[in-house]
């Protein structure tokens, strides 16, 4: 059987109060939009279609790469919104899901789930429940004596007794495809609104005898419907422990789960360690038997097996098996530290590749580098790298010792073995082997001191 699905993303949110499209808020780093539409992806879809709107252009620049559109250049309610994709979707044999784009905590399991029991109960319409602690404000599920739905009431409408009912529709849903398109063509606006409902089409069906039925959410916080600030923070707070299990379940230590953070696109190997306080972002990979120690915090990098970052910030970069960062540690973007490189205390490098067994211990910038194999820097180093307008390149072969409080002036080459004594500034290439010493001669001048206004006697 053929299946569709219509993605419903035409709303401005108002109750976010934001210029952002609803559906274009993030969720564990990622649009909700987004992850509907990856969790539509794992049901075996033939086709594909979001219904955009309010800011219509930044929506499509965010679609996958193939995924069709149709804009509603008018707001006239979700019946509207689904009527539009006739074009597309009418005259197609098969089923048809129709969800809403800011619901980003349904599951790809729950909705296969929910095409084949559409299927197995031969229904012409099936609708996604749930059982809600609090009704308040949702749409009650009204069943007849033998379990089959009879209809929804809304809220506003119902009597006191369905207020009671705890069975709530998600607004998601799956229909005969043809049989939602000929039923369309009968829903009218008249209401308070004056839209078009898509739940007038369940009336519909009731009405000519068709076969309606319900399939419930084990899970409730699925059914979760973001419309304002306060239901995308719950979301965020479900997903982020949804993902964080994952991650536990596949090998990952997480001491405290409820202060980490790790984004939906994160890939983490068994046997790493995680410490409180931790955010790990964007499309990073963490390798196995990695330590993240308290108050790490890393973007759209690559941390490979039995590395160890403390208490650091990590933007897309890569560390090498073996390699270690920190306490308080920058990795800005461009860096790549090599198998075994130490980067100790208040150190940063930007831009730039560190060899094998390469050590920068602490207080020390490392910008625009190219650095051999087990270099050392000593504390107080710099690359002047940038003259205000142009950056420029240090090279630094393998074996060379960089004393304490260099000053390396870029563009500048220092040799295999070379060595620049502490405090000297660096101007030009230093030989192999050489020992550069770039500094002022000291003078003592006996017995001035006694003239400074320091001076307080013996």
């Amino acid at each position: 059987m053929n299946k569709f699905a219509i993605v419903l993303a035409a709303g401005k949110g108002t109750r976010m109060k934001s210029a952002l499209p609803k559906v274009l808020h993030e969720v564990s780093g990622k649009t909700m939009l987004a992850h509907v539409l990856n969790h539509v992806s794992e049901v075996d879809m033939q086709k594909r279609i979001v219904i955009v709107g309010h800011e219509a252009e930044k929506v499509i620049a965010t679609l996958p790469k193939g995924t069709n559109f149709v804009k509603q250049t008018e707001q006239l309610g979700t019946g509207h919104a689904v009527r539009i994709a006739a074009d597309l979707l009418a005259n197609e044999d098969g089923a048809t899901l129709v969800i809403a784009g800011d619901t980003p905590l349904i599951s790809g399991e729950t909705l296969n789930a929910l095409f084949n029991y559409h299927f197995a109960q031969k229904a012409t319409a099936t609708i996604l429940t749930a059982i809600a602690p609090n009704p308040t404000g949702y749409g009650r599920i009204v069943r007849g004596e033998n379990g089959s739905v009879e209809k929804i009431v809304e809220q506003k409408d119902a009597s006191d007794s369905e207020k009671e009912i705890k069975e709530i529709n998600t607004g998601t849903y799956i229909f005969d495809n043809k049989a939602l398109f000929k039923a369309l063509k009968e829903v009218t606006t008249d209401n308070a609104q004056g839209e078009y409902y898509l739940t007038d089409v369940i009336e519909i069906f009731k009405k000519a005898g068709n076969t309606v039925a319900a399939y419930t959410l084990a899970d409730f916080d699925e059914s979760l419907g973001v419309n304002d600030r306060v239901a995308l923070s719950q979301a965020e707070k479900t997903m982020r422990l949804r993902i964080n299990k994952k991650h536990m379940m596949n090998g990952v230590t997480m001491i405290d789960p409820e202060t980490t953070y790790i984004g939906a696109d994160v890939t983490i190997e068994e046997g790493t360690v995680i410490e409180g306080n931790v955010t790990i972002k964007g499309n990073t990979f963490i390798g196995k038997n990695v330590v993240i120690t308290n108050g790490s915090y890393i973007i759209n990098s690559e941390i490979h097996s039995d590395c160890e970052v403390r208490n650091s910030t990590i933007e897309g970069s890569r560390m090498s098996v073996g390699s270690n960062c920190g306490p308080y540690a920058h990795l800005r973007p461009g860096t790549v530290l090599s198998e075994e490189v130490h980067v100790g205390n208040f150190v940063e490098v930007k831009g730039s590749t560190l060899g094998k067994g390469t050590k920068a211990g602490h207080l020390t910038y490392i910008g625009n580098a190219t650095v051999g194999e087990k270099v050392n820097f000593g504390a107080g180093t710099i690359t002047a790298n940038f003259d205000g307008k142009n950056k420029f390149n240090t090279e630094i072969d393998d074996f060379a010792f960089v004393g304490s409080n260099s000053t390396i002036i870029a563009p500048v080459h220092i040799g295999k073995n070379a060595l620049t004594a502490a405090g000297s500034i660096v101007t030009e290439d230093v030989p192999d082997e050489a020992v550069e010493i770039g500094r002022g001669r000291q003078v003592n001048k006996l017995g001035r001191a006694r003239k400074l206004p320091h001076y307080r006697g013996k």
